[in-house]
């Protein structure tokens, strides 16, 4: 799928970093100063209303963009390929002219929990899945519980998914189906580590049933998909510059690939600002965690998935 113009939202974009060596910080210092002026030629651009968004010095702008890129793809969503079929079953279509909402943002409805960190491990996958969970459980039982990624890290490998080494979205709602539930982040929190799995089935926050794919290359069935259900997990290219040091505003970036996907995500609303058509997502670094992801017929940067819960 390819994920267009693009919110979205995090936690702060404060950074401090410490460094083994005066020579590294050197050359970190370096590599800073190099992106800030990158940062500081685009924001020029945004002023002038030639982007859509904003750079910043975030926690990658000490890193050369090939660093950035082996840190990204390291893990995360491991050895996807995106031409490989998926297991789910196809969301079904509404009936072609029905209405939807202009504009839909999750958040408001109480369906999304705060930004999280994924930190150093490379469980953006496990994030993503817990995400689209949560918005589920809430859509049955009116209560938004924060459910543990850790467990998804620990426990899934049978699955397909190698911890904190990548995984893959799917994988882990149908861990979560045969084990038979998720327990919540309070009793199973986060770690940022590979762990044994220490899954207590007192602890459960919530089931699921399975989970159906947003037909890929269809922007249209992930917008019904995100209007009529709820958050949507989706994988995107988040190899490019521009995400790396990306803050704010509707990211569109002609470069995103939409067989290369490197970073799970939640897409948990859309609408339009100032002519751009964006997606709401939700990220899981300490900054730039919510992104507007611009809209195009493309279809570039992502492909949707989404669990339903039991009955």
């Amino acid at each position: 799928f390819y994920l267009l113009n693009v919110v979205i939202f995090s936690g702060t974009n404060s950074t401090r970093k410490s460094y083994d060596s005066p020579s590294e910080e050197s050359h970190r210092k370096q590599i800073w100063l190099t992106n800030r002026k990158l940062v500081l030629m685009h924001n020029i651009l945004a002023d002038q209303g030639f982007k859509s968004y904003r750079l910043g010095m975030t926690y990658f702008a000490d890193m050369e963009n090939e660093e950035y890129k082996q840190l990204v793809s390291r893990g995360c969503l491991g050895s996807f390929n995106a031409s490989l079929p998926r297991r789910g079953s196809t969301f079904l279509r509404l009936l072609e002219g029905t209405d939807l909402p202009d504009t839909v943002d999750w958040r408001d409805k109480g369906y999304v929990t705060g930004v999280k960190d994924q930190k150093q491990c490379g469980s953006c996958w496990a994030f993503s899945a817990t995400g689209a969970l949560e918005g589920q459980h809430f859509r049955k039982t009116g209560t938004l519980v924060s459910l543990s990624e850790q467990q998804l890290v620990d426990c899934s490998g049978t699955y397909g998914n190698m911890g904190c080494n990548g995984g893959w979205m799917d994988s882990a709602f149908r861990y979560i189906e045969a084990n038979g539930g998720i327990d919540t982040e309070t009793s199973y929190p986060y770690e940022a580590k590979d762990r044994i799995c220490r899954y207590n089935p007192a602890s459960v926050g919530a089931t699921c049933s399975g989970y159906v794919d947003v037909s890929k290359f269809n922007e249209e069935a992930l917008k019904e998909a995100v209007a009529t259900i709820g958050p949507v997990s989706v994988a995107i290219d988040a190899s490019q510059m521009s995400f790396q040091l990306y803050t704010s505003g509707v990211y569109d970036e002609p470069g995103c690939s939409s067989l290369e996907l490197d970073h799970g995500v939640l897409a948990v609303g859309y609408g339009t600002e100032n002519g751009h058509d964006y997606w709401l997502v939700k990220n899981s670094w300490p900054f730039g965690s919510a992104c507007s992801v611009s809209s195009c017929p493309q279809q570039r940067c992502c492909r949707p998935s989404r669990p339903h819960r039991k009955r």
